[in-house]
């Protein structure tokens, strides 16, 4: 698989926009499928998993256009109007897509077959799958993984309570409920994400949340709606991660989704020692988005407690990297990190020791302890992201601080969320090259 080299750099400085928002794409096409008329998103999300959500879509029967320009326009069909798939429905190394097209699917009047590839194929289902069997839909699984067959039918409202929070289950049983006779109700035992019920409302739909608990009415007619979809506050985060590891580094990411159940990170680099400043400049379809800056001042040590995870949970490889520059990294009830792209936890602590960087692993977490004993910087090396776009991108980050350049082995998997990256990084390390980057 091609490799990147990453140079060593002393500071990361420019301003730059982020692709737009993977989370807030796969939401925004899947509601536009079911609302009826024309939606149009600008600034859709570039990478492959939500290409995997388009193309699935174009197998029930929506018609999409993409333009040059990252527009993409979808034709609604409207509730239980969704045309039988003529094969399999193919979502990729997207587990959003499969998660979430799953609760729509689980209403649909036919059998439907969804696959992935090797990495998804491994990835378990029955947090998806067990409620939207309560609700009257039949799965066909290998042992809770994919590939998956749904067996269709008219749903009934359930009240469910997942023991791990997620907004990929969340979501799922909540557009199943879209579709089910009743209220349906999910109560989280910690907040998750709430794209889904913003994007809900942006389409003319409604979610009801009281505290932990969202619920929806089955029934409601969507609408399509002209959308801006907000810059990627998850891939913006290993460039502010860069900023606040490197002591005199400036960056500022503008036009980036400020969604408050996405942005604790900024808490934490505060808390490592960065300067922060956050200016909301606008908001649409209820997600405010602006301008982040953060600068490089001190190092320090961190402990991510089990209670953080849950809001922190896409950005902890990123946060992981902050260790590689001097400090402390110290992970706990992270255990669902195990169960994404990769072996989140095995595979950080394998690539960072690759490049000179003290790491241990635990069973729910990690602790990452900076340059090997003896050392002022990492000695560099050579990582694998293993099929994992966030393992490839938090290496590149630790890399800038290693005594001599480091080869990450399968770059190439940043595709999936960040097509551009190694050359954002590029810019951002020569600033004179930095404005405007994307």
């Amino acid at each position: 698989m091609p490799t990147a080299t990453v140079a060593p750099a002393r500071r990361v400085r420019g301003r730059l926009t982020v692709p737009g928002d993977k989370s807030i794409a796969h939401r925004y096409a899947l509601l536009a499928a079911l609302a009826e008329g024309r939606t149009t998103l600008t600034h859709f999300a570039p990478g492959a998993d939500c290409r995997s959500t388009l193309a699935c879509l174009r197998g029930l029967g929506v018609a999409v256009d993409e333009g040059a320009d990252g527009t993409v326009t979808l034709l609604g069909r409207g509730f239980g109007q969704l045309r039988s798939p003529a094969g399999p429905l193919d979502a990729g190394n997207s587990g959003t897509t499969m998660r979430l097209l799953a609760g729509i699917l689980a209403a649909q009047p036919f059998p439907t077959t969804m696959i992935g590839d090797a990495s998804l194929s491994r990835r378990p289902m029955r947090r998806v799958i067990a409620p939207l069997e309560r609700m009257g839909a039949r799965f066909e699984a290998t042992d809770g993984h994919p590939p998956l067959i749904i067996h269709g039918t008219r749903l009934r409202a359930i009240a469910h309570e997942p023991q791990t929070p997620s907004a990929q289950v969340k979501s799922a049983v909540l557009l199943a409920g879209l579709h089910a006779d009743g209220t349906t109700s999910v109560l989280e035992p910690a907040a998750t994400r709430d794209h889904t019920e913003r994007a809900l409302a942006a389409f003319g739909g409604r979610a009801d949340a009281a505290g932990l608990k969202v619920s929806v009415t089955g029934g409601q007619r969507l609408q399509g709606r002209e959308l801006y979809v907000p810059g990627d506050f998850s891939s913006a985060a290993f460039w502010l991660v860069a900023a606040a590891a490197l002591p005199g580094s400036r960056v500022e990411v503008e036009d980036v989704g400020l969604n408050p159940t996405r942005t604790a990170l900024l808490g934490i680099l505060e808390r490592f020692g960065a300067r922060v400043h956050v200016e909301v400049t606008t908001s649409a379809a209820g997600e405010p988005r602006g301008i982040v800056t953060v600068e490089g001042d001190r190092t320090g040590t961190l402990d991510i407690a089990p209670e953080e995870v849950p809001g922190l949970i896409d950005e902890l490889p990123a946060i992981a990297a902050l260790a590689a520059h001097g400090g402390q990294v110290t992970v706990r009830g992270a255990g669902e990190l195990r169960v994404k792209e990769s072996d989140r936890i095995t595979a950080l602590v394998a690539g960072f020791r690759g490049l000179g960087i003290n790491a241990d692993e635990r069973p729910d977490g990690f602790v990452i302890a900076g340059p090997a004993a003896g050392a002022t910087r990492p000695s560099g090396g050579r990582a694998d992201a293993r099929g994992d776009h966030r393992m490839a991108m938090a290496f590149a980050i630790a890399a800038l601080a290693a005594e001599h350049p480091s080869t990450i082995d399968g770059a190439d998997v940043v595709a999936i969320s960040y097509p551009g990256f190694f050359a954002t990084l590029e810019r951002l390390v020569n600033p004179a090259a930095a404005l405007g980057a994307s």
